[in-house]
């Protein structure tokens, strides 16, 4: 009999964001300064902030007292405290009334930051990572870099917390088993045809062909709207293990969806994805190809609720890091994460 965590590891998903990158955020989603991104992970909030064309990584609270600073997901804000207005720019803190700290050595007061590095346009955030990034991510850097030299912004952004562990939310968007049962009107009328998967260290790559001739032959023809120099014909999905994930259907659009534990509950995750659109011809073809990117936006927040549906009504302690017992060859993907779980 399999043996599940029935206490389940809470310190596994801190462990494994402290020593693994993440993929935060592209550049052109912050392209201005005092655009932001907010995180929920399993350390607390961690904020992305464009500092007049720098990249800053740290935690959500002031320096002064801990107060937070950002208290949405998104948007374009100072970085300054409302409490006593400790501002971060121009890579310092300026500190109103700084002469009356005199009792202590108020040079060293700082942001809590974070190391930050690049794989081609996107940005990766590291507490501790045990490796270089372009180590870390192997084979599936090309496809990383060749990606995000086509991504011209974003159009949408979901976030909320999915009422389950965050393996069991991982382990579901790592197989395709379910889509027929889960998605029906939705992913489901892809009609993907079986799918090849390729292994890069803890990385992974699904591609499948898109069954469904009507829809193929629409999506090909939209491609004389884009000015895209990289993309796949079919269905596209990329795991970045341990929590990240980015998928395209025809590489028109991608959504990056990061998958990060709760800070002090087990059977929640913190969810987030957005919606990157890729680069369009001239204003003309925008214009023609805006609706597909609202209707790419409303579909993916349909399947994250179908996702998340199914989610909920799984126990945490229905999950092990033991090899699954009954297995499909749709889900050799949660072997390898299972693996990779038990190694920490």
């Amino acid at each position: 009999m399999r043996r599940l965590l029935r206490g389940f590891d809470m310190d596994l998903g801190t462990k494994l964001f402290q020593k693994y990158w993440h993929m935060v955020c592209h550049r052109n989603e912050l392209p201005n300064d005092g655009d932001f991104l907010r995180f929920k992970t399993p350390i607390g909030d961690v904020v992305i902030f464009n500092d007049g064309g720098d990249y800053v990584a740290f935690d959500n609270r002031c320096a002064h007292r801990g107060t937070l600073i950002y208290l949405t997901d998104f948007g374009n804000q100072a970085n300054t405290c409302k409490y006593h207005g400790w501002t971060f720019k121009s890579g310092k803190l300026i500190i109103p009334s700084v002469e009356q700290f005199k009792g202590c050595d108020i040079a060293k007061a700082d942001l809590r930051r974070y190391r930050l590095d690049w794989c081609g346009d996107f940005l990766f955030l590291g507490v501790a990572p045990e490796k270089d990034l372009y180590a870390q991510l192997d084979g599936v850097a090309q496809y990383i870099e060749n990606i995000s030299f086509n991504i011209s912004g974003r159009v949408d952004v979901s976030a909320y917390e999915y009422e389950c562990a965050w393996p069991l939310a991982l382990e579901n968007a790592l197989e395709p088993y379910h889509i027929g049962m889960v998605h029906p009107g939705t992913l489901a009328t892809l009609k993907l045809e079986d799918g090849v998967n390729t292994f890069h260290g803890a990385n992974s790559v699904w591609q499948a062909p898109v069954g469904d001739v009507r829809i193929k032959k629409q999506l090909g023809r939209l491609g004389s709207f884009f000015n895209i120099d990289y993309a796949y014909e079919g269905y596209m999905s990329i795991f970045m293990f341990p929590f990240t994930m980015i998928s395209s259907t025809f590489g028109y659009s991608y959504s990056v969806q990061n998958f990060f534990p709760h800070k002090t509950r087990n059977d929640r995750t913190n969810f987030m994805s957005r919606l990157l659109t890729c680069n369009v011809k001239d204003e003309h073809a925008q214009k023609i190809v805006q609706p597909f990117f609202e209707s790419s936006a409303k579909v993916n927040r349909m399947v994250f609720e179908e996702d998340h549906s199914i989610c909920k009504i799984m126990p945490t302690d229905s999950w092990s890091s033991e090899p699954l017992e009954f297995i499909s060859e749709q889900e050799v993907k949660i072997a390898h994460f299972r693996d990779l779980c038990r190694a920490g």
